[in-house]
């Protein structure tokens, strides 16, 4: 990195050994963000794949693309199981494709089969985030079918339950709370750089 480069860009500033950027670009591994709905999966992956210069993938965009429906309707037409067969089938085509922020739909790293291929070709990082921000963000939208089933609140009260334990196998987790933006993919990109640079992976 140049020097011009690295005096436009405060991420690379903070990091001594040649640049948080530049640690995590020279990776080939695709980075694949997890975490309930409601995380900021979509627009910290788009952040931080702007940042690094690679392309962006939403599983959930590519599924619906594939099955030429909104997600809803899939759930609604052929239920949960269908969509999870072909959520797994286009995740493991979209991490063949190489370097890239991959952003994962809630349920999609609870399937073990998603989980060793994602193990096998990728760095995954879970957004872990609170309830109340949860609540607070899936609130805004209703595209959420597995919210449609009671009360929204609760429901994500037990899909934590459930599914946190598995999302703490990730290789990294990083706080997605009610901060800025930048400041959480900036909270990415240095767990990356760290655990690149060969230090201890951080779950707690």
């Amino acid at each position: 990195m140049n020097e011009d480069a690295s005096r436009q860009d405060p991420a690379a500033q903070r990091s001594p050994a040649g640049g948080t950027l530049e640690i995590v670009r020279q990776s080939s591994r695709p980075i694949v963000l997890l975490g309930l709905m409601g995380a900021g999966k979509s627009a910290i992956g788009r952040r931080l794949a702007q940042r690094l210069g690679w392309p962006f993938n939403d599983s959930d965009a590519h599924v619906e693309d594939a099955a030429g429906m909104p997600i809803v309707d899939i759930f609604d037409a052929y239920g949960e199981p269908a969509f999870r067969d072909a959520e797994r089938r286009v995740i493991r085509r979209l991490l063949g494709e190489g370097r890239q922020v991959l952003a994962l739909g809630g349920g999609a790293f609870i399937d073990p089969k998603t989980r060793e291929a994602i193990a096998a070709t990728a760095v995954s990082v879970w957004l872990r985030a609170s309830l109340d921000v949860l609540y607070a963000r899936t609130a805004r939208r209703n595209n959420r079918p597995l919210l449609h089933g009671g009360d929204p609140r609760q429901i994500l009260a037990d899909l934590m339950d459930k599914r946190y334990p598995i999302y703490a196998t990730a290789d990294l987790a990083v706080d997605s709370g009610d901060v800025p933006l930048d400041t959480t993919v900036d909270a990415v990109l240095d767990a990356l750089a760290s655990t690149l640079r060969g230090g201890r992976t951080q779950r707690g």
